[in-house]
């Protein structure tokens, strides 16, 4: 049996950033080994937000998740990594994906070909934060004679957050890990292992998963149905993966948001998290034996219940030792 996967939990989107250095010290002390902060347009910026985390604790490491390709210049990406890095060395995980491509055709900069924009991105950053001198002109990014000053001493590494297959594949020749979205069922781990073709150690393979644990699992999956059919109706690749995908949207389709009355029992643990103590075990352990390297749980976007569900992150990875 491999190693328990680091466990953190992410902060939404919805929260104040008055509200991340107590939030990140709360993680911390539940035991918890991660806190992603999720940059989305048009909220709050991750870099920030992470300085207020790293000097609020002491060991938690702090990820950045995710930020788009296009928003920045690779060079100032790279700033923001390293500049981190340094207020905290060792604690800090960079996250680039492509972005919505809505938002970014709301900021003028939607590229033609996210992949290559994202490639580029993620070969100009990882080199200027391993110190060296880039001078490179891409399609979408430009690094004309370009040393950082404050190189980081422990280069961070930087994981793309991405889920199609052709990017999955970049993935693993560009960067230094996989950050999948939620829900992330063990299937598509699986299918994301295979997509990378990496398995090696210097690669990280990581995810956002579900969280909804309650005494009565009944009660957990039904709270988490709705979210689950919204992501069924976008078709999201990683429910996609799963081998049930076609008998769970048909339950979608017949019964709505109200479908987890009738969906079996072994799906749940395949999906997230979700059900009771045990039940979010056994979903970690199965991640686990698929290859993760470190799940950060998805809490509520109300904060009173995001607090709650730091302890019961931090009650998960006591249970796995």
């Amino acid at each position: 049996m491999t190693n328990p996967p680091a466990l953190g939990i992410c902060f939404d989107r919805a929260f104040g950033a008055c509200e991340v250095a107590d939030y990140a010290r709360r993680v911390e002390q539940a035991g918890l080994a991660e806190l992603w902060l999720i940059e989305d347009c048009f909220f709050t910026t991750a870099p920030p937000l992470a300085a207020a985390a790293l000097t609020a604790t002491e060991q938690l490491t702090v990820g950045l998740g995710v930020l788009p390709a296009v928003a920045r210049t690779a060079a100032v990406t790279a700033m923001e990594i390293a500049t981190l890095e340094s207020l905290a060395p060792g604690r800090v995980v960079g996250g680039i994906g492509h972005g919505v491509q809505s938002w970014m055709a709301q900021m003028g900069v939607r590229p033609a070909s996210p992949v290559t924009a994202l490639r580029e991105a993620l070969t100009v950053v990882r080199q200027l934060l391993a110190g060296e001198t880039v001078d490179s002109t891409g399609d979408y990014v430009t690094a004309r004679d370009i040393t950082l000053e404050h190189r980081p001493q422990q280069v961070p590494p930087v994981v793309a957050g991405v889920r199609g297959p052709r990017s999955l594949a970049m993935t693993g020749e560009y960067a230094d890990g996989v950050l999948l979205d939620a829900p992330c069922p063990v299937d598509a781990l699986v299918a994301a292992r295979r997509h990378t073709g990496r398995t090696d150690q210097g690669f990280q393979h990581r995810c956002y998963a579900t969280l909804c644990v309650l005494p009565d699992r009944q009660e957990a999956r039904r709270i988490a149905a709705p979210f689950l059919a919204e992501m069924v109706g976008h078709g999201h690749s990683g429910l996609r993966a799963t081998g049930f995908f076609d008998d769970l949207q048909r339950l979608v389709e017949r019964h709505g948001t109200d479908w987890a009355d009738h969906a079996p029992d072994e799906w749940w643990t395949q999906l997230g998290a979700i059900g009771n103590l045990d039940d979010a075990v056994t979903y970690v352990d199965a991640m686990r034996g698929a290859g993760i390297d470190a799940i950060s749980f998805f809490p509520a976007d109300e904060l009173p219940i995001a607090l709650e569900q730091i302890r019961t992150a931090g009650e998960i990875a006591a249970q796995l030792g």
